[in-house]
């Protein structure tokens, strides 16, 4: 704090120092001695009302898709049946300097689609994943709030459900900033009747990827926690494996809620709808790893024409197969009915909130048949 700040104190139980709060948002402990007080008044609590979590969701499991949303508009005309998806987040804003400044591609007749169909729209905001801007654009309560006014504007205009947020790629010195990021939407957001969630990754050791997200916290501030559960084995993993076996996702999930003391129930699963085909190929004498990711129709195209059989992995909990090609072997552990079943069966054992896939795009109608079981 500097000289001559002023703050409000909201609990002095220990005199030698007091629970205070700048007109920033910003609260904390400040020695006694360090505080001159300049009045005191009486603040009336006020009457809770329920969330628009709390009055539209309570009971009901979330079934979410996200929309990626690249140069092209998608054009929901083309979708086809999504039987049971009740939530469409589009990757539509995007932060995009360092004075906090959002940029979006948010298109007003996919909204009218979704809500004819049903669907709420929860618009997803990110950091276009860039570190060094992320780190100046939540340095300040004004070029947050910069950002937070924008998002809310655009949550006006284009008469949005909720807010996403998908910050990914920060330096771990900026997890702070970003949980108090959503300490100050959170109210806001809350005044204008939307659903705020966060997505977040399974915990690792990873700086950019993990160390920074403070679960613990955010599940305290946000309606929804959305744990991206996939690439356990990531695109240039140096072994072939599944993009996220059921035990791996389990154990994700389960030290979140255990050691983060985070609701179930406000846990989304979230759920790849791509695999990899992994190639193993030999190359000096030694194996060489890559990957591509690929789409659930891509995958029904590469078993039928080469007329694979796929056995069941146990350790993995879905099917798999493998061919070679060009003296290279292939490998692909297939997301399908039998996979999406099984995490949707998990979700509901474990009493979470709900289900997120990644992306619609890479779906196929068996999927969302496989989903839809998350209501039932």
């Amino acid at each position: 704090m500097s000289p001559g700040a002023v703050v409000n104190i909201w609990n002095e139980e220990n005199k030698d120092w007091l629970f205070v709060q700048l007109s920033s948002g910003y609260a904390g402990y400040a020695k006694a001695s360090d505080i001159v007080r300049d009045g005191q008044k009486t603040v009336e609590p006020k009457k809770s009302t329920p969330t628009r979590a709390e009055r539209n969701w309570k009971g009901k499991s979330v079934n979410l898709y996200w929309e990626a949303v690249y140069q092209r508009k998608p054009n929901p005309e083309t979708f086809g049946e999504l039987p049971g998806v009740n939530v469409a987040s589009p990757t539509w804003f995007s932060i995009i300097d360092g004075d906090g400044n959002v940029r979006s591609q948010a298109d007003s007749a996919y909204v009218q689609w979704a809500h004819g169909h049903g669907l709420e729209v929860w618009g997803l905001l990110s950091n276009s994943f860039d570190p060094d801007m992320t780190t100046e654009a939540l340095s300040s309560y004004e070029k947050r709030m910069n950002a937070i006014v924008q998002i809310l504007e655009y949550s006006d205009l284009y008469n949005l459900d909720g807010i996403n947020i998908d910050f990914e790629n920060v330096y771990t010195k900026d997890g702070e900033n970003v949980t108090q990021f959503m300490r100050e939407l959170k109210p806001m957001a809350q005044a204008k009747n939307l659903i705020v969630s966060i997505d977040v990754t399974p915990k690792s050791n990873s700086e950019m990827w993990s160390a920074f997200l403070d679960r613990k916290a955010l599940g305290t501030l946000v309606d929804y926690l959305i744990v991206m559960a996939y690439d356990e084995h990531w695109a240039a993993s140096p072994i072939a494996g599944s993009v996220a076996s059921l035990p791996w996702v389990e154990n994700s999930i389960s030290r979140i809620i255990e050691e983060d003391n985070v609701p179930p129930e406000k846990v989304i699963l979230g759920i790849p709808l791509y695999t990899r085909i992994w190639t193993e190929a030999q190359v000096d004498g030694k194996t060489k790893v890559s990957s591509k990711s690929v789409s659930m129709n891509a995958v029904e195209k590469i078993i039928k024409e080469k007329k694979l059989t796929p056995t069941f992995d146990k350790d993995a909990g879905q099917n798999y197969v493998e061919y070679k090609e060009d003296d290279a072997l292939k490998k692909i552990w297939i997301e399908d009915k039998v996979s999406l079943k099984s995490r949707v069966e998990l979700a509901k054992s474990m009493g979470l909130g709900g289900i997120g896939s990644w992306n619609r795009s890479f779906s196929n109608p068996s999927a969302w048949e496989a989903l839809q079981e998350i209501h039932k």
